[in-house]
């Protein structure tokens, strides 16, 4: 992949689920003059914790927020919202968000599947369905070594899903992703990825600070262009 796409393509992220997580990283990226970061709203819980961090974006020098990781709990009019607000994200999606896709009608070409490595796919799970997959990097290696149902789900697939990513560390030692890599070396697992799953936004999902996000990123850039 060329170095020039790649700084576009991996995003830093809004991540953790306290209030002071996401005002220090908005805090960094106003620092940083960064105006592209993705959003990872799984731990935020509550409507109102989360009307205040929409609030917060609209009010920074954020521009886009392309790859917003929804919960399951959200409804119709938040994803709405987000869609209108940010500019079309792609929204991520667990495997159990099948079960809630009633309430979403209208907007499952919106919804991207993130898949776990637990060997075990619910039947009601179908890619097909919706716009495609957003592959977790890690857990896709993660499930490469133990050679899950998932792993081999998401292989079948034409290269058409694949649409967009998340991108954590990933620890040889123990076969899992690492969600605060304490090492440049937490990536290097990157380069014995396929090409043909990397989507076109990559959003970093760790709890680092924005400051050692954006230090991954060269690392990582360096690791797919070499």
């Amino acid at each position: 992949m060329a170095k020039k796409n790649l700084e576009k393509l991996i995003t830093v992220s809004i991540t953790g689920n306290k209030d002071i997580h996401w005002q220090s990283k908005l805090a960094e990226i106003e620092k940083f003059k960064i105006d592209r970061a993705s959003l990872f709203l799984e731990q935020f819980s509550t409507k109102i914790q989360r009307k205040k961090i929409y609030k917060a974006i609209l009010e920074s020098r954020i521009k886009e927020i392309p790859l917003i990781h929804i919960r399951n709990e959200m409804d119709k009019d938040e994803l709405s919202f987000l869609l209108k607000k940010f500019k079309n994200p792609y929204l991520t999606i667990h495997e159990s968000g099948f079960k809630y896709f009633k309430k979403w009608g209208g907007l499952h070409r919106n919804l991207y599947l993130e898949m776990n490595y637990d060997n075990k796919i619910s039947g009601n799970v179908d890619v097909k369905k919706i716009g495609g997959f957003c592959v977790d990097l890690a857990h896709f290696k993660t499930s490469e070594e133990r050679w899950t149902k998932e792993f081999l789900y998401e292989s079948s697939k034409n290269k058409r899903y694949f649409r967009c990513n998340h991108l954590s560390g990933f620890s040889f030692k123990d076969n899992r992703d690492v969600h605060l890599p304490k090492s440049k070396k937490d990536f290097n697992y990157l380069k014995t990825l396929p090409k043909f799953i990397f989507g076109d936004v990559i959003a970093i999902e760790i709890y680092n600070s924005i400051a050692e996000q954006l230090e991954f990123k060269k690392h990582i850039i360096k690791l797919l262009t070499s």
